[in-house]
């Protein structure tokens, strides 16, 4: 995934107004990137694992009259960047082939790279060598590609670059004497491109200059991290991994158990949570949210919403019922934090593709991330406590700033969002002695002042180990005030109108192929880096996880029988060991350690 932006010029190229496409870009990724350009005759390609400014920078544009070039979010093919060159022909993709495992098999020319977008390059080879015309080429690549393809294609020899996409992220226009393009409309607008165009589901061809000069490549690699370590198993390390089954006594009615904050039984063994509960998931008549939509709605093909788009299942759920129960025309956007998994990425860029629907990617400095997430667990794990987990996800509050900046660029105001209403985890602030709002005092139902206790406490706690006070701190109070302070308008909880129903919404997705994941059951947060970790935290230390909590909240809600409930948690709390690997090793922290940390952690049970 990244961001792709090019001009074609007939005379000198506009240097500044391309240097704003470029600046945009970074707004997508920037983790490797790459551009080629024509001058003097010959068409030169510049790579580096670094972002797309310091590359342009430290090469200088030259001015010729043609420059396509990528801000890149890395998804996969870490030692593989683009553009994706084999002899005439060169490429910039934003999105993912999700099937390009299975295309190769189709093909005459034989994979060199692991990169997914190499797939599109071989495909477009077969196809001259088939006489196919470049119309034809962009159907092949539709035909047999799943995944969002938005893509600039450059055929040298001939003197043609093929724009094309299958979800409507990308966008060309013209400025004077010179044709640019980009994956979103907002830099285009910002330079004063007219006749802006939008590739949904097509085409578009422009001539360019031609060369039977071989491609000048410059490839500069210079990163010592791994942003995507290889998943080794090992047998030694899976081992570490405890599961025991907790002779826990648990509600009658729910499954939650003794170990759960502020917990209490009645004579009969109901807990007070059950006796407390409202029921969440009884939505309001649809006919309201249709009579709201229609002062949003728009003309024609223009977009009318915004849907916060993670690639889970709720929010591919929800962006389902948007386009086929509400007939609106959403652009998707995702923030990513460095934490959202490859299956997370491709099942946005399925969804996306299937339905045809704009993403637009707002990548955080995904190095500069993970650096915080890793001081905070190295304080955790000098005076582990369960109270402090959710420090480990506090960088991903600033999707909610985000928010904002697409209502901004986009110029919609509407945001559609799908959240599952059961899940509620009281107990992650309970570890933090914060009694649930039917325990508590009348004043921590209040937005601003529940949000200052939990501050107040926070900070107490981190007093324990000092390793929290670090140059994270920053990026984590102010991710949680864009959460928590900050009026949200134009707002909208799909599942407020839309009966949440997990067998419907699990069929639902299976027509779209949607990814599950090979090492859990659940298709609950399976794209959430973090999820996997935390869990088997809670479960080693109190011996329950968020699955006991969203299963009891079904179980109230009529959803499932308790002994559904209770055979499904055996199976959905087993430790997720390629998921705790790949966690523990984008952050670069041993994972024996890590692990044994965990495992020696007085228990809230009794062996």
């Amino acid at each position: 995934m990244c961001g792709i932006f090019g001009t074609i010029s007939q005379e000198s190229m506009n240097v500044a107004a391309l240097s704003v496409l470029i600046d945009h870009s970074l707004q997508r990724g920037r983790d490797s990137s790459g551009y080629v350009e024509f001058f003097e005759d010959q068409y030169r390609v510049f790579k580096a694992d670094y972002s797309v400014d310091r590359l342009i920078n430290s090469k200088k544009i030259r001015g010729g009259s043609f420059l396509m070039g990528h801000s890149r979010l890395i998804t996969n093919g870490l030692t593989d960047n683009q553009p994706v060159v084999s002899d005439d022909i060169c490429l910039i993709h934003n999105g993912i082939v999700v099937n390009d495992g299975e295309i190769w098999g189709h093909l005459n020319t034989k994979r060199q790279l692991q990169i997914d977008s190499e797939v599109l390059v071989a495909i477009a080879k077969d196809g001259l060598e088939s006489q196919l015309s470049l119309e034809e080429i962009s159907d092949r690549i539709f035909e047999l590609c799943e995944g969002v393809v938005s893509a600039a294609i450059l055929f040298k020899s001939i003197g043609k670059l093929l724009l094309l996409s299958n979800n409507g992220s990308l966008y060309y226009g013209d400025l004077k004497d010179s044709i640019f393009f980009a994956s979103e409309k907002y830099p285009l607008d910002k330079i004063g491109c007219k006749n802006v165009k939008q590739l949904q589901s097509g085409n578009k061809i422009f001539e360019v200059p031609s060369s039977e000069l071989i491609f000048d490549t410059t490839d500069i690699r210079s990163r010592k991290e791994d942003l995507i370590p290889q998943l080794t198993f090992s047998l030694t390390e899976s081992s570490l991994l405890e599961y025991d089954l907790h002779d826990l006594r648990r509600c009658t009615k729910c499954i939650l158990p003794e170990t759960m904050p502020y917990i209490s039984f009645d004579q009969s063994g109901v807990c007070n949570y059950c006796r407390n509960y409202k029921i969440k998931n009884s939505p309001r008549p649809k006919e309201e949210l249709l009579a709201v939509m229609e002062s949003y709605r728009r003309p024609g093909l223009e977009p009318d919403c915004i849907v916060p788009f993670s690639g889970g299942r709720d929010s591919c759920y929800g962006l389902h019922l948007i386009i086929e129960e509400l007939q609106m025309k959403p652009i998707t956007y995702t923030y990513d934090w460095g934490m959202v998994t490859d299956l997370g990425r491709r099942n946005i860029s399925q969804m996306c593709a299937k339905l045809g629907v704009e993403n637009i990617i707002v990548a955080d400095d995904i190095s500069k991330k993970r650096k915080n997430i890793r001081m905070n667990l190295t304080a955790w794990l000098k005076s582990p406590h369960l109270g402090m987990m959710s420090i480990l996800t506090a960088g991903d509050k600033h999707f909610f700033r985000h928010v904002e900046t697409i209502k901004e660029q986009t110029g919609i105001n509407l945001n559609l969002w799908g959240v599952n209403p059961l899940e509620v985890t009281h107990f992650k602030t309970g570890f933090l002695d914060i009694p649930p709002d039917f325990e508590g005092n009348k004043v921590y139902t209040h937005g601003a002042l529940k949000q200052l206790n939990y501050q107040y406490r926070r900070f107490k706690t981190m007093l324990d180990s000092f390793g929290y006070f670090n140059s994270s701190l920053w990026d984590t109070l102010s991710g949680e005030y864009y959460r928590s302070f900050t009026e949200k308008t134009d707002y909208y909880h799909i599942f407020d109108y839309w009966q949440w129903d997990e067998k419907v919404i699990d069929s639902t997705l299976e027509s779209y192929d949607w990814e599950k994941a090979i090492d859990t059951s659940t298709t609950w947060r399976i794209g959430d880096g973090t999820a996997a970790f935390y869990n088997y935290v809670y479960y080693t230390v109190a011996g329950f996880t968020e699955h006991d909590t969203f299963r009891s909240n079904q179980v109230r809600e009529g959803a499932l029988s308790r002994e559904e409930a209770l055979t499904l948690v055996v199976d959905e709390n087993k430790p997720r060991y390629e998921n705790i690997k790949w966690y523990l090793d984008t952050l670069d922290l041993n994972f024996s350690d890590v692990i044994k940390i965990v495992n020696n952690i007085t228990k809230l049970y009794n062996h």
